[in-house]
């Protein structure tokens, strides 16, 4: 490890002018118990000048339009998670690193030459984390460039949410007085019933649980052959597909093809969907929603048969599967009822979890000095887990971040992928 990293003392940054107070519902979508988390991610920057200053005089003013992200997490008369809107601040923390982000290779994927750890904020000691909204830590490096990490209560945001609020500190650091999207509360607006529960296709035998450790890998794909699989599918079928479905069809079979469990054992698919888009007539028009507005999508199947099927075949499972889910969806913002069962432990080495950060605002939070070279998100849980982000320059394609195989098929996984992609 490189040398330690200094932090100063952590401060909290109030919003730089009144807001109201109160409490704030919480939307039952907010309210899923496994949004029970923390969210940790790095924004890696070339260049910047005095940012922690910048970015620490910007939060103060983006907390006048999102004041709620400048309370706590609390609970209700009834037992309902809720926000307090008490004003008291984020939990900033400004920081030095005695060394360039080349000696540290710019931190693009785990292990880090500097543990993540000295990189992300934390508040003082005796003070509770599970109550708080957000916290920002901005490390400056030798060479000029610097490094955001943050930490986000998953049951106050989901990505888009995220991303929306850093965009605005963005804004607000480049000398806007408001931001260009406006935040919208409106979790009232959601019918208050628990989310819709996810429906596996069938059940078959179950998979083994996890190795104890999964391997840490990064990939870059040529956007080329992801877009002629589109275009080969959209021939083929009729139908048209993104480069989501694709990659998430070539991910999964190449993983499953990969661990080579039993033929009859099950493997699963599972990642969020956005539904803003039903919710038109309970959110606005123009957007600004930041809560959660997520179902996952999980789709089940025998290993066999995704390890010998044909892409083609595994992207329309996909595509089915998102289709069917915006069906229950619909119906039950229509108060319709349904069946919640309980999914298939995501636990077990035979389920793929895959999250898409590339057009959620992340690659947009701009403090003066240009876009992110590169995002990273920080995940510990023992979870299988790929996430799709973008390449970094000058690189134009796709970075895939997996946790997904055994240090043992860590090599099959990646030759299978390669192979696949230069298919096309």
């Amino acid at each position: 490890m490189i040398s330690p990293v200094t932090k100063m003392a952590p401060v909290l940054v109030s919003p730089s002018g009144p807001t109201p107070s109160g409490h704030l519902p919480l939307s039952c979508l907010d309210r899923v118990p496994v949004m029970r988390y923390f969210v940790e991610m790095f924004h890696v920057y070339n260049h910047g000048h005095e940012p922690a200053e910048a970015v620490r005089s910007a939060l103060a003013k983006a907390l006048v339009p999102y004041y709620p992200v400048a309370g706590r997490i609390s609970n209700s008369d009834d037992g309902k998670l809720q926000v307090s809107c008490t004003g008291e601040g984020v939990w900033f923390v400004a920081a030095s690193a005695a060394c360039s982000l080349k000696d540290v290779e710019y931190m693009e994927s785990e292990p880090f030459g500097i543990s993540k750890e000295q990189l992300l904020p934390s508040p003082p000691p005796g003070v509770a984390q599970d109550d708080l909204i957000f916290m920002l830590q901005i490390t400056e490096f030798e060479c000029g460039g610097f490094v955001i990490g943050y930490i986000a209560n998953h049951v106050f945001f989901d990505a888009i949410g995220v991303g929306q609020f850093i965009v605005a500190i963005g804004e607000m650091a480049k000398g806007l007085e408001t931001p260009t999207t406006k935040p919208v509360w409106c979790r009232e607006a959601i019918p208050n019933t628990f989310p819709l529960g996810i429906e596996l296709t069938h059940s078959t035998a179950a998979a083994p649980p996890p190795p104890s450790r999964l391997e840490h890998h990064k990939m870059d794909l040529p956007l080329d052959g992801v877009n002629l699989l589109t275009n080969q599918y959209t021939k083929e079928t009729g139908r048209r597909c993104s480069s989501f479905d694709v990659l998430a069809a070539m991910l999964w079979q190449c993983r499953t093809r990969a661990i080579d469990l039993p033929p009859h054992a099950d493997v699963s698919l599972d990642f969020p969907t956005n539904v803003r888009q039903k919710l038109r007539e309970e959110l606005p028009a123009e957007g600004g929603y930041y809560g959660n507005c997520i179902c996952e999508v999980l789709i089940e199947q025998t290993g066999a048969y995704i390890a010998n099927a044909s892409l083609l075949e595994v992207i329309t499972l996909i595509k089915d599967a998102k289709e069917n889910l915006s069906t229950k969806f619909s119906r039950w913002l229509k108060g319709e009822p349904h069946v919640d069962k309980s999914p298939q432990q995501l636990v077990a080495y035979g389920s793929l979890c895959l999250t898409d950060l590339r057009r959620v605002g992340f690659y947009e939070a701009d403090y003066g000095w240009g876009a992110p070279d590169h995002v990273v998100p920080l995940f510990d849980y023992p979870i299988a887990l790929c996430t799709i982000l973008n390449s970094p320059p000058p690189m134009k394609g796709v970075r895939v971040l997996t946790q997904c195989v055994a240090k043992e098929h860590l090599q099959a996984f990646c030759d299978k992928m390669n192979k696949l992609a230069s298919l096309y």
